[in-house]
């Protein structure tokens, strides 16, 4: 795999698949890049970069920890431009990764062309996902077997009671099934001070990237599943109101690895982001009005 030098000296791992114009895709987890496929096909269409955050993958542990932190990440990402030789890059970021790609747009909005979130997280720009929130999303899914102790054990955790978390695995996946298990295993962060790390005291700055991202004049999308207990619809609409303009799209069965769940629906509403041809907005059963005129 191809590497870089991150600014502290740290070599970073990318990997790159298929052609066409470059898209870099962030990973979420912190966790090993490979989860991310070719993101349903998207390398049939273009040539994706794919970096290995520091200390994940084949990229290497850093000498200082607190490197791990989500806000130090940005710069990894900028380097990674600065290797390739873009003026300017389409980014795309899934789950913990976009808190990268949201904080790298706000600080260098000039180097980004497109900006793709998909099952984005809100940690970045501080709005909060409730636990009643959580449950009613979960609750679209009380039909399905394991649903019982699943969502027991969600309940217990939304209250702060104990519970086994990987108990409520199944709400993050379309279908929870043997592909889904072995996807899910594969998605697990490795790293535990990697995990630790991103999210310590400094690590985000969500009044700044709410002012940056209000300025942000690019094509945005943000994609979540119709059933993404991590990014629930709700919270993906208030995110969308912090651009400008953005597209919302609610990918109908999905939940937060859409591009497993329904990769020919995916790769559609991807290849029309890209292609600067996204329709206004898409969600399940409705439109939803124009992103800025949402409340916060």
């Amino acid at each position: 795999m191809p590497t870089f030098s991150a600014p502290d000296g740290t070599l970073l791992s990318y990997r790159t698949t298929g052609d066409g114009d470059p898209v870099v895709c962030i990973p979420g987890g912190p966790a090993d890049s490979a989860y991310l496929g070719d993101l349903g096909g998207l390398s049939a269409h273009r040539r994706l970069i794919v970096p290995d955050l520091r200390g994940t993958g084949r990229s290497a542990v850093p000498a200082d920890p607190s490197s791990y932190r989500c806000d130090r990440l940005v710069e990894d990402v900028e380097a990674l431009r600065v290797h390739l030789g873009l003026p300017r890059m389409d980014l795309l970021a899934h789950s913990a990764g976009t808190n990268i790609a949201a904080q790298y747009a706000a600080r260098h909005p000039e180097r980004v062309g497109r900006l793709g979130l998909i099952g984005p997280s809100s940690r970045a720009v501080g709005l909060e996902i409730t636990g009643a929130t959580r449950r009613a999303c979960a609750l679209l899914r009380e039909g399905e077997p394991w649903f019982p102790a699943a969502f027991a054990a969600l309940v217990a955790l939304t209250e702060g009671r104990g519970a086994d978390a990987e108990a409520v695995a199944p709400f993050f996946w379309g279908r929870w099934d043997a592909a889904a298990r072995e996807q899910h295993a594969a998605a697990q962060p490795q790293n535990p001070d990697a995990v630790a790390g991103f999210g310590a005291e400094g690590a985000f700055d969500p009044a700044a990237t709410r002012a940056g991202l209000a300025a942000f004049g690019r094509s945005v999308l943000l994609l979540t599943g119709e059933f993404d207990l991590n990014s629930p619809p709700p919270m993906a609409v208030e995110f969308a109101g912090l651009f400008p303009d953005a597209a919302l799209v609610v990918q109908p069965g999905a939940g937060h690895y859409p591009w497993i769940d329904d990769p020919d629906r995916f790769l559609a509403a991807l290849e029309a982001f890209l292609n600067a041809d996204v329709s206004p907005y898409e969600t399940v059963g409705s439109r939803i009005p124009s992103a800025h005129n949402n409340p916060r």
